[in-house]
């Protein structure tokens, strides 16, 4: 064994493979036959296209899985609905079935039989049934000759035409996207599962180890999966949540290898990316970086602080703060990473290197020049115009609508207190009960994970940093007035607010719904305040900005059709819309800088050596006992390799925000993994593909086997799937022959 592993060591080093070359792209599977299968071929696949997606035939598409439309990605491992995805994707649902007695976030869950997995009321598994290139019947009737409004119009108007048409067909839910920015149009057929239930989570120790401090960077050592479980009604077909449903059964489940991966491993990954920018232009760069970027990763750090000085406090709050911090902490370190690579990968330099070849193709034919010659004009117009109102838009979103949460709870029920205002005006007993119903609904789910010491904190601080950093202009007159009636005083006016509010617990909300009065409405200073910035978002910014917005839109899409245009022969990958996408490449080391190579995997003991109890970090790195003593026996099972357990691998796989939880399968169809994150000296990617040093972070598959065996001695969600082991000494021979096969093709 060890001879055959100097072999392919040998051969590796010999022949000078070091790094595969990549490109970007998340491709829509209905087109891969036609723009990829020989590239998927010569990278290692041993599939065929209808094996991966068929409308006719069971697939690779028929197992996977959009978490509630696409916020995450799942795959289906077994002929029971069981069904993979992250930990962090599956978060909310921990955290709202944990309490100070059953701490799922702290010790893990894990369902010994179908009878104790628990429903996640809301979640919703969405199962592509077909895609369809419907770009000729949308865009029937537009021309050239009409303005960016006169074309919305129509396309909206043929758009829901066709949706109405197919909508006859059957209950499947129907989406149709542009791509490209509006040049090409598809449409989605889904099949959507509403009885979702939580089967299993490893404690936060495992599936978040390493926190914020460890996100987005390598090396990674997170075991970050849950799984769920999809439930249907009688003959298998889609229901809401009902005791006496059954597991799905599904049209295919993926096959589980345990033969782990090797350098340049075939890597596909399959998922529903949410959304990349990867042809905005160097304004848009530009802007980014020196406006945007900053004022966000500012005010999520403000946010982060005070919720994590109240965590800290209790393990109830800590419980109900969880997912809210997760949900800002994980885009504060997204922004953080990204304005930074964008400077570091010189991606302004590199987009206006584009732009200027794009100008040169104008010049060189007038046909051209009279059909995208205003393109980068208008996209330059609309940055000129917008910069203003960059800073207001940001602080309004983050600081406001986002901040504390007794302005959000305001917004989300000012039309419930508008009738309720309204019916106590007329005198309306009916309309009075309904609308305090309304009222008392809403609350029930937000004051199960509301402390209102953070959330004064909170107010004073998010008010205060808009009114100093933000025009005078851009600030409603009711925060103009607090500022004055308060001496600039956040603190105290929050304070003063917080004593006497009756929104900052269900039962004072309860008492002040009694003998309520018009009065008492228009006093609460959160009504007045979120009412005033919603009137001056809408009339100072969102308004003035309405003819900016028609500009990108058409420059955009000029620019994009012109690009394709000069480039004939460059496939080029529409941006992530949400909807199912395939990325192909390899698993591959990387070096990020000069006299930096990082190996392609890591194992436990990586873990081990984070641990918290010996290395005096925080809480982050915390390694439970058991795991620390299956590491000491060393007992693995028949997840080990060569005496270690892999735990995390890379591959140049392109994924974006979405991809959480896609599978990572390998050239026969087989899951090797679950990814979870990109790279830090990549952060940039959404934006410009960096095919050198761009990475995918994903767990071993048999890393997650071990902790569902091993760990949590849950084996019987291991007996559920299909194993594929291959006897070592074939993996070596067929991990040779891969890595000859991408030297014959030139990708090494």
């Amino acid at each position: 064994m060890k001879k055959n592993i100097l072999l392919v060591l040998a051969f590796v080093f010999c022949t000078g493979i070091y790094s595969v070359k990549a490109d970007e792209g998340m491709w829509l599977p209905l087109l891969i036959k036609r723009l990829n299968g020989v590239d998927m071929k010569n990278h290692g696949l041993k599939l065929t296209p209808e094996e991966i997606y068929s409308v006719n035939n069971s697939s690779l598409k028929d197992a996977i899985v959009a978490l509630g439309g696409g916020f995450c990605t799942g795959e289906i491992i077994s002929k029971e609905g069981l069904m993979l995805t992250n930990h962090h994707c599956g978060f909310d649902a921990i955290q709202q079935n944990s309490t100070t007695e059953h701490d799922y976030l702290r010790d893990g869950f894990w369902a010994m039989n179908k009878g104790q997995e628990i429903p996640i009321p809301g979640l919703t598994a969405w199962f592509l049934d077909r895609m369809d290139d419907v770009t000729a019947i949308v865009l029937a009737g537009v021309t050239d000759d009409m303005t960016n409004q006169e074309r919305a119009i129509l396309v909206d108007k043929n758009i829901k035409a066709l949706k109405a048409e197919e909508q006859k067909k059957g209950d499947q839910r129907i989406q149709i996207k542009d791509f490209y920015n509006g040049n090409e149009y598809y449409m989605f057929k889904y099949n959507i599962f509403e009885d979702i239930r939580l089967v299993g989570a490893p404690p936060a120790s495992v599936g978040k180890f390493g926190g914020d401090t460890d996100n987005w960077m390598w090396p990674r050592h997170t075991g970050d999966f849950s799984m769920f479980r999809v439930y249907a009604g009688g003959d298998n077909i889609p229901s809401e949540y009902a005791p006496d449903n059954k597991p799905y059964v599904p049209k295919h489940h993926l096959p589980v290898s345990l033969d782990g991966v090797g350098e340049g491993d075939f890597a596909m990954i399959m998922g529903y990316p949410g959304s990349t920018d990867r042809f905005l232009t160097s304004y848009g760069v530009k802007e980014a970086v020196d406006l945007e970027q900053p004022a966000r990763v500012k005010i999520r750090r403000m946010k982060l602080d005070i919720m994590e000085e109240g965590m800290d406090k209790s393990q109830k709050t800590r419980i109900q703060y969880a997912s809210k911090h997760a949900h800002v902490s994980n885009y504060w370190k997204y922004f953080l990473g990204q304005s930074k690579q964008l400077v570091e990968n010189k991606v302004y330099s590199k987009k206006l290197a584009q732009e200027n070849k794009f100008r040169a193709w104008l010049n060189k034919d007038p046909a051209n020049q009279k059909k995208y010659g205003k393109a980068l004009k208008l996209i330059e117009e609309f940055y000129a115009e917008g910069q203003e109102y960059v800073l207001p838009q940001v602080y309004f979103g983050e600081a406001i609508m986002q901040g504390p949460e007794v302005l959000s709870y305001a917004f989300k029920n000012l039309n419930s207190r508008s009738k309720l205002h309204k019916a106590l005006e007329e005198d309306d007993k009916e309309a009075i009960a309904d609308a305090k119903q309304e009222i008392l609904a809403e609350a029930d789910g937000y004051f199960k994970d509301y402390d209102s010491s953070i959330d004064e904190k909170l107010l004073a601080s998010m008010l205060k940093v808009y009114y100093e950093d933000i025009n005078e202009e851009y600030q409603p007159a009711a925060l103009i007035k607090l500022a004055k009636e308060y001496d600039n005083n956040f603190d105290q006016f929050a304070k003063e607010y917080f004593k006497t509010s009756p929104f900052t617990s269900k039962a004072k909300l309860e008492k002040w719904l009694t003998n309520v009065t018009v009065k008492a409405i228009e006093a609460d200073k959160a009504y007045w305040l979120t009412s005033g910035f919603v009137d001056m978002y809408y009339e100072a910014i969102a308004m003035p900005q309405q003819s900016s917005v028609e500009k990108i839109d058409e420059g955009k899409r000029l620019l994009i059709d012109g690009l394709r245009k000069m480039n004939p022969e460059k496939s080029y990958a529409p941006d992530a819309n949400s909807t199912m996408r395939v990325t192909f490449g390899n698993v591959l080391s990387y070096e990020p800088k000069d006299g930096v190579k990082y190996k392609l995997y890591t194992t436990l003991e990586g873990v081990i050596e984070k641990d918290a109890h010996t290395t005096n970090k925080d809480h982050e790195f915390y390694v439970p006992q058991r795991l620390v003593d299956l590491y000491n026996a060393k007992d693995y099972g028949q997840y080990g390799e060569e005496g270690k357990l892999h735990v995390g691998f890379l591959s140049n796989n392109d994924i974006t925000g979405g991809n959480s939880g896609s599978p990572v399968i390998n050239a026969n169809g087989e899951l090797i993994g679950t990814a979870f994150d990109g790279n830090w000296e990549a952060m940039s990617g959404d934006i410009y593909f960096e095919p050198n040093i761009q990475r995918t972070i994903s767990c071993d598959i048999r890393y997650v086997l071990f902790i569902i065996d091993k760990y949590a001695g849950a084996k019987h969600l291991v007996d559920e799937m299909t194993l594929i082991k291959t006897k070592r000494k074939k993996v070596l021979k067929n991990r040779k022959k891969q890595l000859k096969l991408l030297k014959k093709n030139g990708l090494f």
